[in-house]
């Protein structure tokens, strides 16, 4: 399968095209090009991007489009959706936009599909109408889009023009055992969401390893975590940084959605400690610090989990903050490179 490494471990980017505070999706677009060129030089493997709607804080909803417009403006990074939402969309129409996006940047499409609606219900009963039951059909929609990628669909009725015959990896992404053994079953590799949901990640992961199938488009399990990352010159520089993504989960939490605001000096007076609780909680996978700090804390997290690549996301308010933490991060992992 395109882009899986098989030796050490993989890092990679995942982007909300987040919106920050005072900005517009028109200010956003362009930091997320800048970000991608940048992963590009320091060797990230992909650059993803997450369909969610109806967030005032996040811009990625036509995540198609927003793959076309990174994968231009990038040479050979891989670029992909972490993912599609595919309850929201007809199989064929999906197989139909990633092949054109596969015609115009081969060998660097990565298709990861989800099954939730990546927004809540009255949004989602306006994106899939009468589909509202559409969930349920994710195991065979994916079998449809696999069949639509397929050569052999050419004497079909139905046929994705462009994407038929082309090689478009798809990935399972979940945040739960069902995702797991849904990955499994297909032979396809799996992208956990712990960066927001980490109840059942260690399970998922050994239930995945477990009942792997070998298929055409993978013969070993292949594991990526999403976790948050926000890596600073000290410790005490990204803990400020990292205010910021406690406050935007503050609105997930009460359903105060809001962009992401500004880093502050103290949280205390933000917060009482159940909705603290609950922030830290559904944050639990998140490397905040200096190199040294995040290096020790990766290196037990990768010795735990096994996991083979590492996909970070961060909500940072500074821009130049944020290119420089993905500067620290990538010498992190070529550092553990060598440990591991």
């Amino acid at each position: 399968m395109e882009g899986i490494q098989s030796n050490g471990v993989a890092w990679s980017v995942l982007d909300l095209a987040t919106v920050l505070e005072g900005k517009t999706p028109a200010d956003t677009f362009p930091n997320s090009l800048r970000l991608a060129q940048l992963a590009e030089r320091l060797g990230y493997t992909r650059y993803w991007l997450a369909e969610h709607h109806n967030m005032v804080g996040v811009a990625s909803s036509a995540t198609s489009i927003l793959i076309g417009y990174i994968a231009g403006g990038t040479q050979h990074i891989r670029v992909g959706s972490g993912g599609i939402m595919l309850p929201n969309h007809a199989p064929l129409a999906v197989a139909e936009q990633f092949g054109t996006l596969a015609s115009l940047y081969p060998q660097r499409i990565d298709l990861g599909l989800g099954r939730a609606p990546g927004t809540d219900q009255v949004t989602a009963r306006a994106l899939r109408g009468e589909n509202m039951h559409a969930s349920h059909n994710f195991p065979g929609d994916i079998q449809k889009l696999q069949r639509f990628f397929s050569a052999d669909n050419s004497s079909a009725q139905v046929r994705a023009i462009p994407g038929e015959g082309l090689d478009i990896p798809i990935w399972i992404l979940g945040s739960s055992t069902d995702s797991a053994m849904l990955a499994a079953a297909l032979g396809l590799p799996y992208a956990f969401a712990s960066h927001f949901a980490p109840t059942h990640f260690t399970q998922a992961i050994e239930l995945y390893r477990k009942n792997f199938r070998p298929s055409q488009w993978l013969q070993q399990p292949y594991v990526m975590a999403c976790v948050n990352v926000v890596a600073a010159d000290t410790d005490e520089q990204a803990r400020y940084l990292m205010t910021s993504l406690l406050q935007f989960f503050m609105g997930v939490v009460t359903g105060e959605r809001r962009r992401l605001p500004e880093p502050v000096e103290n949280m205390d007076a933000m917060w009482n400690d159940q909705l603290e609780a609950a922030v830290n909680h559904m944050l639990a996978y998140s490397f905040v610090g200096s190199p040294a700090r995040l290096e020790e804390e990766l290196f037990s997290f990768l010795q735990q989990t096994g996991v083979q690549e590492i996909m970070a996301t961060a909500h940072i308010y500074n821009q130049e903050a944020r290119l420089h933490s993905y500067e620290l991060f990538a010498q992190v992992i070529q550092n553990l490179q060598q440990r591991l």
